[in-house]
């Protein structure tokens, strides 16, 4: 594929918004009768967790699920838990051998994803699709998008209206290094934008993010006039005044605003930085590391 043909993120997240304003996600009303296993791996566990951030529950990913599974052996037989959810946008890769673990131990499974007819969805008990976009691969923004729009009941186009009025600073694109300071509740925000770092930019550039509370250890003992701190709200401490951007977000702000406003912000970021991703997916997707239990490589554009 051309690369001049591969989105960058930040446009990304403006199609995702557009397309559901159209196509507006649902969520089920009622999904567990007991202490559920959510399960995910990389961003899909980190989406179950904004997802399920007021369920109590376990939470597992791809290296520790069998552990967790073993570890709470008992709880499973006493009946305390009784379901697993498994957040998987292919409905491939581990999300087919962690449904199938689930099910010898008899835990009912419960499957989110955006295929229809991926392998994950011909054998878990239950079902629900959410619809997506074609993007590049590793971006995963409509996909997960979707699943927290739908969890919040959060409204499109009052997120798409914030991200077209939002203020850049004029010497945005001055700095080497930019870190995004979250508020408290939406913590589990902070990882996806990591991995948004190794994605887009590996060791190429600098992008951190913290919630408040974990901005306050130690994080910004070395200071750097060459990196942008960007808050979502008020900013007292980090980085000198004339570092830091403010972004004025509303008391009732939900997380889908916080993860689309973020992705926005690093995708503008990837458009005025040199091409690392667009001129390293290709060979990735064709010589990189092959996920648990595939054999092919992956496309770089991903329908």
């Amino acid at each position: 594929m051309n690369k001049e043909k591969i989105p960058n993120l930040d446009e990304s997240v403006l199609a995702a918004l557009n397309f559901f304003i159209k196509e507006s996600p649902k969520f089920p009303d009622k999904l567990f009768n007991a202490l559920p296993i959510i399960v995910g791996s990389g961003n899909a566990y980190n989406a179950g967790r904004v997802i399920f951030r007021n369920q109590a529950g376990f939470f597992a990913n791809e290296s520790n699920f069998k552990k967790i599974l073993k570890d709470y052996r008992p709880l499973i037989k006493t009946g305390l838990i009784k379901e697993a959810l498994i957040i998987s946008a292919s409905g491939e890769k581990d999300s087919v051998w962690e449904i199938k673990l689930a099910k010898k131990l008899a835990l009912k499974t419960i499957l989110f994803t955006c295929e229809s007819n991926s392998s994950a969805a011909k054998i878990a008990d239950q079902v629900f699709i959410f619809k997506k976009l074609r993007e590049p691969y590793t971006y995963n923004v409509s996909t997960y998008l979707a699943m927290i729009l739908a969890a919040e009941k959060a409204q499109a186009k009052k997120i798409l209206l914030a991200l077209k009025n939002l203020p850049f600073p004029k010497d945005f694109a001055n700095y080497k290094a930019y870190s995004f300071i979250l508020p408290d509740e939406f913590i589990d925000i902070a990882p996806m934008l990591e991995i948004k770092r190794h994605e887009l930019f590996g060791p190429r550039l600098s992008i951190r993010a913290f919630s408040q509370g974990e901005a306050r250890h130690a994080k910004f003992v070395i200071p750097w006039d060459k990196e942008l701190i960007i808050s979502f709200g008020e900013n007292k401490f980090f980085g000198a005044k004339k570092q830091r951007w403010e972004i004025k977000i509303e008391k009732q702000t939900k997380a889908a605003l916080i993860m689309a406003l973020s992705y926005f912000i690093i995708g503008k970021i990837q458009a005025i930085k040199p091409s690392y991703f667009k001129n390293h997916i290709k060979d990735y997707c064709n010589n990189g590391a092959i996920a648990y239990g595939e054999t092919q490589p992956f496309s770089v554009m991903v329908d």
